[in-house]
């Protein structure tokens, strides 16, 4: 076995067939662990998503969007048959120890050199367990060890009004912004509410946005979030609401759907956010409760956020 950091396998595999993975991410929340990958390929990558999940019982979920992978997986360790064409590569084994997540990959021909090499160039990468180095007709096999993050969504709503404002881009540059003080930005959904709310501005629209933090700095996150919005929101209605992991709730997910088709009330969000257990905070107002509690419900699905349910 060789034990190699990211710089030390770029110096020792040149080979114009290995094409370095972009950055690497994983999230923990008990026993379970979502990573995303950044391949280097866009539409190519998609061969990922569908040879992993055939060939690895440790993945309950796999989907991509544009070059990036997401896996849902669980901890634990599996017996891969690998099969050339028909179950090509997958993942072996995740373990959490302190603060390092380690996954270790195996694959033929090409997906094993994919499971070191390229990924082990990555981004966010600590160090790769080189065990078998893959290419033509060989496996190969290797642990790839990242730091122990955790997962934070929060959802926003009613930061601006009739006459001034969006807030779809206010969120994403707080994103942006918090992204350079070490919050990892991961993702912005906007989420289509009723329609015909009497008290929407226009579009009537809410906002997820996903962010990867070391464990016990949440805290401080959700506090930037709430500096920002008081600095630069337009209403006084506006809130947050916070969920930490990585499962949503079915019963989040049902008053998301729910506010998409009517009008909810402000003490429904409140009892749905006490049930789920999901903070919920006034930066100038609560009205903004429902809508930011709803965003989160459909941050994990954006072709379910964007559907119109009233025309």
């Amino acid at each position: 076995m060789q034990i190699l950091k990211p710089e030390e396998l770029k110096e020792k595999f040149k080979d114009p067939w290995i094409a370095p993975y972009k950055k690497i991410i994983t999230m923990v929340d008990d026993d379970l662990v979502e990573i995303i990958e950044y391949h280097p390929c866009i539409s190519g990558s998609h061969w990922m998503i569908y040879q992993y999940p055939r060939t690895s019982k440790l993945i309950l979920k796999a989907k991509r969007d544009g070059n990036r992978h997401i896996y849902l997986t669980r901890t634990g360790k599996t017996h891969l048959n690998l099969r050339a064409s028909l179950s090509a590569a997958g993942i072996e084994e995740v373990t959490v120890a302190g603060d390092e997540v380690k996954v270790v990959h195996a694959g033929l021909a090409g997906a094993g050199v994919g499971t070191a090499m390229c990924r082990g160039m990555a981004e966010g990468v600590k160090r790769v367990e080189l065990y078998d180095v893959g290419g033509g007709s060989k496996v190969g096999r290797a642990a790839v060890i990242t730091p122990r993050l955790e997962k934070v969504i929060i959802g926003i709503d009613d930061t601006d009004t009739k006459d001034k404002g969006a807030t779809w881009t206010l969120a994403h540059n707080i994103g942006v912004e918090l992204s350079k003080e070490g919050f990892e930005y991961l993702d912005h959904i906007i989420v289509q509410l009723y329609p015909h709310n009497p008290y929407k501005t226009q579009n009537c629209v809410s906002v997820a946005l996903t962010f990867a933090v070391k464990p016990g700095t949440q805290e401080e996150l959700i506090e930037r979030t709430v500096e920002e919005l008081e600095e630069k929101t337009l209403s006084d209605k506006t809130s947050i609401a916070i969920f930490n992991g990585i499962m949503i709730p079915e019963e989040l997910k049902e008053y998301s759907i729910k506010a998409k088709k009517e009008l909810v009330t402000l003490e429904e969000a409140k009892q749905v956010a006490e049930k789920t257990r999901i903070q919920l905070i006034e930066v100038t107002g609560a009205q903004g409760q429902i809508g930011a509690l709803a965003a989160i419900g459909l941050s994990d699905n954006v072709e379910e956020a964007v559907k119109i349910y009233q025309i």
